[in-house]
């Protein structure tokens, strides 16, 4: 990886196309990559960009380790890591939510009423510091997928999952009891590259907020 290109991780998966759509508009080359591809690394010589292709849930590791001098990744995974890197811009995409989700039967159910429960998630650290700000004690069960299975099969009595339009919650009898938080995707940026490749990154980070503004639309 040369030194003095711009390293900038990106999500794969439903990020991936509105990402490359941004990254268009601000100028930087995206020509060749594919939300199907199998490559890793893109690089651009002229431009002197390479772009990693990660999970959504590498994304701020890489940044925070300098592997990546930028990422793209939803807040929810930003707050659920917790890792050391600025948050730069939010981009306004991909929005979804983060939610207390209860079988249909406690529909009526008050925060106050989940005391003591079991929560199945893929985001414990944010599940237990919403819980615990409630004054709440619950027991933490982590999976990685099929979260609403999880009571419908008796592991948990509630859940805590992103949702965008609720079908899959009412697909599987459940409904969401709690906002957590809202999240849209984010730029992050590592803390060394934002003082070492300043000359590269402010420039690109003032574009992109024009462009979150709506104030510059690239038809390159």
């Amino acid at each position: 990886m040369q030194r003095d290109y711009l390293t900038i991780a990106l999500c794969k998966g439903t990020l991936l196309m509105p990402t490359l759509d941004l990254l268009t508009r601000a100028g930087l080359p995206t020509c060749g990559i594919e939300s199907d591809s199998r490559n890793m690394v893109f690089t651009y010589d002229q431009a002197r960009i390479t772009y990693l292709m990660c999970r959504p849930t590498d994304v701020p590791t890489y940044v925070e380790q300098g592997a990546a001098d930028l990422g793209i990744v939803g807040k929810d995974v930003i707050e659920e890591q917790g890792k050391d890197v600025f948050e730069m811009v939010d981009l306004k995409y991909g929005y979804c939510r983060l939610v207390v989700a209860v079988p249909l039967e406690l529909r009526d159910v008050s925060v106050k009423d989940l005391n003591y429960k079991r929560v199945a998630t893929k985001f414990p650290v944010i599940a237990e510091r919403f819980f615990r700000s409630q004054g709440l004690q619950v027991e933490i069960i982590k999976l990685h997928g099929n979260i609403e299975l999880a009571p419908l099969m008796g592991l948990s009595d509630m859940i805590v999952d992103l949702v965008s339009t609720g079908r899959t919650l009412k697909e599987n009898n459940l409904i969401e009891a709690v906002k957590i938080m809202d999240s849209t995707s984010r730029l992050i940026c590592n803390r060394v590259s934002y003082r070492t490749k300043h000359k590269q990154i402010l420039p690109l980070i003032e574009v992109v907020q024009k462009i979150v503004r709506g104030d510059v639309v690239n038809e390159n």
